[in-house]
C-alpha cells in the first residue's frame, strides 16, 4: 500500500452565517467552493485532467448547496470536464471525511490525485428541508427514537456537562481562551499561508479576513450571557409532547440538565470552504509536487446517539491505535469546538497538555461551517507544525448521530 500525501490545503476565511449582515452570504455556494478548488491549482500548477476525483463535504444538501456541490464547484473553478466530484455527509465530520475517503484511495493504489475539502453556507435559509423547526417525525424517525432517542445537540451538549460535572465557569474560561489564541494568531499572522481571499462574480472583494472572532470577550461579558437551551430543552417536538429533555431523560433518567452553553461558549455561525490536494508519492514525483505531510492514519467511531457528541475521545484512541502511536507522540490536537464541554472533555479525558490542543484558538472564536471545518482543521494542524517545525497533528470533531472521524498527518 502507498503512502498517500499531503501537498496543500487552503480555506477561506470564515463570514458570519447570517443573510445578508455575513460578507459571504449572498455567495453562491458553488463559487465559494471553486474560490478553494481554483486557489490549489494556481498554488500548485497541477492539471486537472489528472484529478481523480473531487471528494467533497456539505451536510445540508438541499437548495443552492443540492446537486452534488462538490462537482459544481469543480466546474465552475474550471475543472476539467474528466475529474468527477462527488459530496457527502456526515454531518459536522464531513469534511474530515472526505480528506479520508481521498486518502485511502490513494492508498489503496487506486487514485493518484485527488482533491478533498467541503463548503457550507450557514447563512443559506432553509439549509434543511424541513426548515429550522422540530424535526419531522413520520414513522421511520419515531421507529428509530424508540431505539435510540436523538436530541438536540446544544441540549445534548448541556446533559454531557452534567454528567461529567463540567461547570459554566469551566466551558466560559475555556471559551475566553478560545478567543485571546485567536487574536493572537490572526495578529501574528498564523492562518496566512492557508487563507485564500474571496471575490465576488464581479472582481470585487467579499472577505480576506476572518469576520466572526470577538478578541474583547471577557469573562464577565459571557458570565452574562443567557442559556441558549434551557427553554428549547422543554420544547414540544411533536404531538405526543416529547421534548429534546424527555429523550435524553429516557436514556438517562433522573439526570438534572444544567443548562451552561450559550453563543459564548459554543460554536459560532459561519459560512466557509476548505480543500486540500492529496496525490501518491509516484504522481506527486513525477510532476514537481512537493508534499507537505502524509497521512499516517484514519479512523472512524460512533458512540451514544442520545448523547452525541462523545465520540471524539474513543475516535482519538481508535486512530491512536491504528498509527501504533500514544497522545505523547503528538504534537499538536484539534478538537472541534462545537460546544466548550467537547474540548473541555476531550483534554480531561485524554489528560493532554492544554498547550497542545487548538493552539490558535477554534470554533468557539472563528465559527464552524459545517462540512468545511474538518478540511480547515487539518489545513490548520498542518500550517502550525510547520510554523513551530514539529511532526505530528491529530484532527478529530463530534458529528451528529452519535460519531466522530479522526485522522493523523506527519509533516514530511
Amino acid at each position: 500500500m502507498t503512502e498517500a500525501w499531503i501537498i496543500d490545503a487552503c480555506r477561506t476565511p470564515r463570514g458570519i452565517g447570517k443573510y445578508p449582515k455575513g460578507a459571504l452570504s449572498e455567495i453562491h455556494p458553488q463559487h465559494l467552493g471553486a474560490t478553494v478548488l481554483k486557489a490549489l491549482v494556481d498554488r500548485n500548477g497541477f492539471n486537472t485532467a489528472d484529478v481523480d476525483d473531487v471528494i467533497w463535504g456539505t451536510s445540508a444538501q438541499v437548495g443552492p448547496q443540492g446537486g452534488d456541490l462538490g462537482r459544481m464547484s469543480a466546474l465552475t473553478a474550471g475543472y476539467d470536464v474528466t475529474s468527477s466530484g462527488v459530496t457527502l455527509d456526515r454531518f459536522c465530520g464531513s469534511g474530515i471525511t472526505a480528506v479520508n475517503f481521498a486518502a485511502a484511495n490513494v492508498m489503496s493504489g487506486m487514485s493518484d490525485l485527488v482533491v478533498a475539502g467541503g463548503c457550507e453556507m450557514m447563512s443559506m435559509p432553509l439549509r434543511r428541508s424541513a426548515g429550522d423547526g422540530p424535526p419531522v417525525m413520520d414513522r421511520g424517525n419515531l421507529e428509530l427514537r424508540a431505539m435510540h432517542p436523538q436530541s438536540n445537540q446544544g441540549v445534548c451538549a448541556d446533559a454531557i456537562a452534567s454528567l461529567e460535572g463540567i461547570t459554566r465557569e469551566d466551558t466560559d474560561r475555556l471559551a475566553l481562551e478560545s478567543q485571546r489564541r485567536a487574536d493572537v494568531a490572526i495578529r501574528e499572522g498564523r492562518f496566512n499561508r492557508s487563507l485564500i481571499p474571496v471575490y465576488r462574480q464581479d472582481g470585487t472583494l467579499a472577505l480576506d479576513h476572518e469576520e466572526f472572532p470577538r478578541p474583547n470577550t471577557t469573562l464577565e461579558g459571557l458570565a452574562a450571557l443567557k442559556p441558549s437551551f434551557e427553554a428549547l430543552a422543554d420544547m414540544a417536538i411533536d404531538d405526543s409532547g416529547a421534548t429534546y429533555r424527555s429523550l435524553i431523560l429516557q436514556k438517562y433518567p433522573g439526570l438534572n440538565i444544567v443548562p451552561i452553553h450559550h453563543p459564548g461558549n459554543s460554536s459560532g455561525v459561519v459560512d466557509g470552504a476548505a480543500a486540500l490536494l492529496l496525490a501518491s508519492p509516484e504522481y506527486a514525483k513525477a510532476h514537481g509536487l512537493k508534499p507537505r505531510a502524509r497521512v499516517v492514519a484514519m479512523a472512524n467511531q460512533g458512540d451514544d446517539p442520545t448523547l452525541m457528541l462523545n465520540a471524539p475521545v474513543p475516535a482519538a484512541r481508535r486512530v491512536l491505535k491504528k498509527a501504533g502511536l500514544t497522545v505523547d507522540d503528538i504534537d499538536l490536537f484539534e478538537i472541534n469546538e462545537a460546544f466548550a464541554v467537547v474540548a473541555e472533555k476531550f483534554i480531561r479525558d485524554l489528560k493532554l497538555d492544554r498547550d497542545k490542543v487548538n493552539v490558535n484558538g477554534g470554533a468557539m472564536a472563528l465559527g464552524h461551517p459545517i462540512g468545511a471545518t474538518g478540511a480547515m482543521l487539518i489545513g490548520a494542524v498542518l500550517d502550525e507544525l510547520e510554523r513551530r517545525d514539529q511532526k505530528r497533528g491529530l484532527v478529530t470533531m463530534c458529528a451528529g448521530g452519535g460519531m466522530a472521524p479522526a485522522i493523523i498527518i506527519e509533516r514530511i
